[in-house]
Parts: structure tokens; C-alpha cells; sequence
């Protein structure tokens, strides 16, 4: 399956379906706040085109993967901060696993050096495929939401690029 998905960069087309997979994907097991887009132009300020790389099978988007350096410093320009999210009926096919590639290929042309993400403890599925993905915690800032009633650690974790 994962041989029939393609991944590209984001462009002006796809922002009404990926405001649709981002109302799809972010619920409160998975997010400290729940995304909602008042509109296409303001999907567009945060997430403009080029930004994302989506993925998808035939003419379907199925995924994107966020990318931006984490701070407008200079001296952080080696690192790229990811999100990702992928269609619940789409996981477990790959398209998350190819997206991970493509960005790594992207943060090697461009000389990152390192790619990081947050994930909540009460996403053991999610932290479980950052591992497999190579991914490693590097510090964990425990109890910092309050979800549902109960306290959640925020873990960040990081991987290296492989320079080519």
C-alpha cells in the first residue's frame, strides 16, 4: 500500500482539505487544544503554501506533515520543529512513515541537522511511531496540561538528519 502514496509540497489548492483533515485529527487525546480554523485565509497566515508536506493516495489527501524552525534566530536555523497528523481512516498504511522520509530527504537538502516535536504521554500510539521513526525524548515537561481530569506531561523529542 505504502508504494501507491505520493507526497509533495503543500500548495494554495490544498488548504479546504487540510483545514478538514486538521478538524479530523486533533481531538482532546491528542492535542492540548483542539484546532479550529475560522477560515481559509486564516489557515493560509499559519500554514502557507509550501509549509506542509501532504501526502495522499490517488487524488485524496491522507496526511500532512508540518515543518518550521522553531524560532526566527539565526543561530536555530539547524533545527525544524514537525507536526504531523493523518487521516484516522488512512493510519497504518505507511502515509505517516513516508512523510517522516520525505522530511528527513527536505531537512537534509536544506542542512538541518535536527528535526523536534512535542507529543502528549497520553498518545502512547503516537510516541510509539516517533520511536519507530527514529525519533528519541530529550526532556519532558511532566504535568503540563490538564486534560480530561487528569495531569498530562508534554514529551519532546528529536532526531538527528543525516547529512548526505
Amino acid at each position: 500500500m505504502a508504494n501507491s502514496v505520493w507526497v509533495r509540497l503543500s500548495q494554495m489548492k490544498d488548504a479546504s482539505e487540510l483545514m478538514e483533515l486538521d478538524h479530523l485529527v486533533w481531538q482532546r487525546n491528542n492535542t492540548p487544544s483542539v484546532v479550529q480554523w475560522n477560515n481559509r485565509e486564516e489557515f493560509l497566515r499559519k500554514c502557507p503554501p509550501g509549509s506542509q508536506l501532504v501526502a495522499g493516495m490517488d487524488d485524496k489527501i491522507c496526511g500532512y506533515l508540518g515543518f518550521d524552525h522553531p524560532t526566527p534566530l539565526e543561530s536555530n536555523k539547524h533545527v525544524l520543529e514537525i507536526n504531523i497528523a493523518v487521516h484516522p481512516g488512512c493510519q497504518r498504511m505507511g502515509i505517516g512513515q513516508k512523510l517522516m522520509e520525505a522530511v528527513k530527504e527536505l531537512a537534509a537538502a536544506r542542512g538541518v541537522r535536527k528535526l523536534s516535536l512535542r507529543v502528549l504521554s497520553s498518545n502512547p500510539d503516537a510516541v510509539a511511531f516517533y520511536r519507530k521513526c527514529g525519533f528519541q525524548e530529550q526532556g519532558r515537561l511532566v504535568e503540563e496540561f490538564y486534560l480530561d481530569g487528569q495531569y498530562v506531561d508534554d514529551i519532546l523529542m528529536w532526531s538527528p538528519v543525516e547529512q548526505s
